[in-house]
């Protein structure tokens, strides 16, 4: 057989077998569509425009854009959708690739025949027709475009830690370059001068923080195989062990279970370290009577999970560090006990005094609250003021530090808020004392 021969019948095979760019595992087609109709429902008119992510930099596995994801399950980068609202249509615009670019990185939904259906799109365009798909319609009365005009969230950043980050980085006026949303929008202004862009990301973000049933089973999964790699990472510590051994234990659990990687920098900080919040060096020696608190979650199938333990490296908590632990872990389960919906912050912490009273506890100064919300980001979108409702997904965190003492403790756990109450989605992994400390006699010397 002729080289060319080969070379046809090995890209029609990649582009058989690339299917992997529609949709991530564990959702339906109707998901997307679902929340397609929803967006569309909450605006009525104009079009809907969301990018997905450029494409993959530095060393890291591609991770789509959030929203774009949340709307499509494509994985294809550089793509565009679009949602015409009065006619309940959803198209997406994606790059035409060289034979080259097949071959390198698989190919994209334009050469997958099925990809409209199994998307359940009214149509798949090469990116080249977007802008006069966009002209046709912006000929239109009173044209409107919705984009994201707030800041984007990744995997591990908030929307607004994503405005903060970029703040901090236009310190340096040679850094200070307009981020992706901000050029869009300047792009769409000088080319369609008549056309009024409206933020489209609180709509979004309303449909964001409920999470469905589909989401819901993947969330428990996630729960549970990151609360092994915790446990994992507890029996590996030991005095002379390195944090960095932690982390390998429990990344390992999250890959042989399907996980992404983790869903943030893991954070494994010993004796001094307990201490800085978002310490992710993780190259300490690890030493006897220290404590050693891990905070860590897997990213599965875009969904994340946020989980802490404070532990103690030679097996046994000291009277002193019993003392502070069972404070945060008192005020972490008197707030556990009080989300439900329609709960706030405020009466989070009334109850949680009222607890701490009523088993005569001393809190050492924490009161207690709602921590934050969890999904396609660790930090997930989330209004000022939060209102807890049914199927919304919150990471409860209080902590203690004492830099002076190099002692910190923090505990953390995923819940999802249910009907009358909530479920603990991290409740494999330890926290009582007792609990943790027979975990850890298991370990082998």
């Amino acid at each position: 057989m002729k080289r060319k021969t080969i070379a046809f019948w090995l890209l029609v095979l990649m582009v058989v077998l690339s299917t992997s760019n529609l949709l991530a595992q564990s959702y339906s087609y109707q998901e997307f569509e679902r929340r397609r109709q929803a967006l569309m429902e909450s605006v009525q008119d104009g079009l809907i425009i969301l990018f997905a992510s450029p494409g993959n930099t530095g060393a890291s596995h591609f991770r789509q854009d959030n929203d774009f994801f949340y709307f499509t399950g494509s994985e294809d980068s550089n793509a565009i959708l679009v949602m015409a609202p009065r006619r309940r249509e959803s198209y997406l615009f994606v790059p035409q690739q060289t034979d080259r670019e097949k071959m390198m990185e698989g190919a994209n939904s334009l050469d997958d025949p099925g990809a409209k259906e199994k998307l359940r799109l009214k149509a798949i365009y090469p990116i080249s027709y977007f802008d006069e798909f966009l002209a046709r319609f912006s000929s239109g009365p009173e044209p409107v475009f919705y984009l994201r005009l707030s800041p984007e969230d990744t995997v591990s950043e908030a929307r607004s830690e994503t405005a903060i980050f970029s703040a901090r980085r236009h310190r340096n006026p040679y850094n200070a370059q307009l981020s992706l949303n901000q050029f869009r929008a300047e792009r769409f202004r000088q080319l369609y001068p008549a056309v009024r862009l409206v933020d489209i990301t609180p709509k979004i973000d309303a449909l964001r923080m409920i999470k469905s049933p589909e989401e819901i089973e993947i969330l428990r999964k996630n729960g549970k195989i990151s609360a092994e790699a915790v446990k994992k990472a507890m029996l590996t510590s030991k005095p002379g062990a390195y944090e960095y051994e932690l982390e390998a234990a429990a990344v390992e659990v999250l890959l042989r279970n399907g996980c992404r990687g983790p869903a943030y920098p893991p954070i494994i900080g010993s004796g001094p370290n307990t201490c800085i919040l978002h310490y992710d060096k993780n190259n300490r020696r690890m030493e006897a009577g220290e404590l050693v608190l891990m905070d860590f979650g897997g990213d599965l199938h875009y969904l994340t999970m946020d989980i802490t333990r404070t532990w103690p490296v030679s097996g046994r908590f000291t009277e002193e560090q019993k003392k502070i632990y069972r404070a945060v872990l008192e005020v972490q389960k008197a707030c556990i006990e009080a989300f439900k919906p329609g709960v706030t912050a405020r009466e989070v912490q009334e109850y949680v005094a009222r607890r701490m009273k009523e088993k005569g506890i001393d809190p050492l100064g924490l009161r207690g609250g709602l921590g934050h919300l969890v999904g396609l980001s660790v930090h997930d979108v989330q209004p000022a003021e939060l209102v807890l409702k049914e199927g919304m997904v919150m990471a409860i965190e209080p902590g203690l530090y004492f830099p002076e003492k190099n002692l910190g403790v923090r505990i953390e756990d995923t819940v999802l808020i249910t009907r009358d109450g909530c479920e603990v989605l991290t409740a494999g992994v330890p926290k009582e004392i007792e609990e943790i400390e027979a975990l850890l006699a298991k370990r082998k010397n």
